[in-house]
């Protein structure tokens, strides 16, 4: 119990002790240069501008203004390869400055910096209750009152026979040998390991009922773009129809992508840009996520998005087009469908890479006997052919963003325990309707705050890591309370025997 305890609050510590108790504040000085302040960190304020030496804990989250360096994120996110950071990166406190100097305007200090909330979540779930630790403080009254009554009757049957003193004896060697406290500090001691070993390899767990429920999961669900792939979309290709020009057509694509926040539209845009095409401007811009846009460049009516979008907004489409669509959809690419006045004239073929441990997941998952279920957007054909890149799972495809909590919903209903992996806005209600939410540390604050598991980083074995954690906390938590009958069951009856002394049930 002491060292389960020892071992809770050091994990908080280690993650406390990363935070620097001062910075080194730059002030404009009289001769137009900047004068080195060394302040307390309770002192450093947001657009405080700081000096980061190599060696330097990073005291503050904040953006770098001047300087390029390599950081070590490792104490928050588990990555062990140094990340390098130049002007205009974000870089965290706690993290470490290995190269050169960096310069940093501060934007947010203590519990306002991401090492701030990682301790508040830890402590959060820390002191959280599990359903099983509710069991166990039910069960804690009733075992010290029946502890009471037989120490009571083991004085009584003793005095009876005329022994006062071995009567008095037998009841205390009850009162003492008797072991409550395994049941009361059992689950929270665990819980709380449990936590703290989490956040040291960049899980965080938002409360200790998660543990518990992620141990009984069957069903696992992925969202595909920028979760079991690496969310970085890339251009592939380019036809056109119609006598238009490929390079002109991208360009007046792009005018529109900038009113989308989906990955796919900051890849044509890099393409865009890539190819050094001057920026265009685009009016009227409608956005209906899952579909597509439409809007006006150049005097002309764009309609860009699914095949769907296009249907729906009566686009003639080319049935020589479609033929290509089929066969880069069958090479796992996305395809997005482009009409100039009611017909189509391009597709543009964007394609994402499976992150480097998907398919070991996966295999892991699969070799437990879990259920996986790939969730995504996209085209049937594509998911299919990034499933089978992953040896094979069901493929829930073509969901809008939001019917992915529907069909979470009718998963459960038919009875099974829900766990969803995603990083993108359009994952939350996913991530909170499923009985465990776990994000992606790369994916957006919105999808962080609704998960009930945050991982610091890309790597998504974190998630088994995570499934390995709680069913250790649970066997840890079980083992404990059944050490605990046992050892009552055999000691209980010795002391009302007047078997043992109080001196040896103090000892045991």
């Amino acid at each position: 119990e002491a060292a389960t305890k020892r071992q809770a609050i050091a994990s908080t510590q280690r993650l406390l002790d990363l935070q620097p108790r001062g910075a080194t504040v730059l002030h404009e000085g009289e001769n137009g240069g900047y004068e080195e302040v060394l302040r307390p960190i309770r002192a450093v304020k947001p657009g405080d501008i700081v000096l980061i030496r190599p060696g330097d804990h990073i005291p503050a989250d904040g953006e770098v203004i001047d300087g390029r360096s390599s950081v070590d994120e490792s104490m928050l996110s588990g990555e062990s390869r140094p990340v390098t950071k130049g002007v205009g990166d974000k870089i965290s406190a706690g993290t470490l400055n290995n190269d050169s100097a960096l310069t940093v305007r501060v934007e947010g200090t203590l519990r306002n910096t991401s090492l701030g909330r990682i301790i508040r979540l830890v402590e959060e779930a820390q002191t959280s209750k599990a359903p099983i630790q509710s069991t166990a403080d039910r069960i804690v009254p009733w075992f010290v009152a029946i502890t009471l009554l037989l120490a009571t009757s083991t004085f009584v049957f003793w005095y009876h026979y005329g022994h006062f003193e071995l009567a008095l004896m037998a009841a205390t060697s009850v009162l003492i040998i008797t072991c409550p406290c395994a049941f009361g500090l059992a689950t929270p001691m665990s819980i709380a390991s449990a936590a703290g070993l989490g956040a040291r390899h960049g899980i965080l767990i938002k409360n200790g009922e998660v543990l518990e429920t992620l141990s009984h999961i069957d069903h696992f669900v992925f969202d595909k773009t920028g979760t079991l792939t690496e969310g970085r979309m890339r251009v592939k290709a380019v036809i056109t129809r119609d006598g238009a020009d490929e390079d002109t057509l991208l360009n007046q694509v792009a005018a529109l992508e900038q009113f989308s926040e989906h990955s796919i539209a900051r890849a044509i845009e890099t393409e865009a840009e890539a190819r050094d095409l001057p920026p265009l401007r685009a009016r009227e811009v409608v956005n209906k996520p899952g579909h597509g846009l439409k809007g006006r460049v150049g005097g002309h009516e764009f309609i860009v998005g699914t095949l769907h979008w296009l249907s729906q907004n009566a686009v003639v489409c080319n049935d020589e087009l479609q033929h290509r669509v089929a066969e880069w959809e069958a090479q796992a690419m996305t395809c997005v469908h482009v009409a100039i006045d009611g017909h189509e004239v391009g597709i543009i073929a964007v394609a994402d890479r499976l992150r480097a441990d998907a398919r070991a997941l996966i295999d892991n998952l699969r070799a437990t006997g879990m259920r996986l279920t790939l969730l995504s957007g996209d085209r049937r054909t594509v998911a299919e052919a990034i499933a089978n890149q992953l040896g094979g799972m069901e493929v829930i495809a073509e969901v809008l963003p939001e019917d992915k909590d529907r069909i979470i919903h009718e998963l459960q209903e038919k009875g099974a325990k829900v766990a969803m992996v995603g990083d993108g806005i359009n994952d939350a209600p996913a991530l909170i309707r499923a009985d465990v939410g776990i994000a992606l540390g790369s994916g957006t604050d919105v999808s962080g705050e609704s998960a009930d598991i945050v991982l610091m980083n890309d790597e998504l074995d974190k998630v088994r890591l995570s499934v390995a954690l709680s069913h250790r906390t649970l066997r840890t938590i079980r083992q404990n309370i059944g050490i605990s009958i046992a050892y009552n069951l055999i000691m209980i009856p010795l002391a009302m025997s007047a078997a043992i002394t109080p001196l040896v049930a103090a000892i045991a």
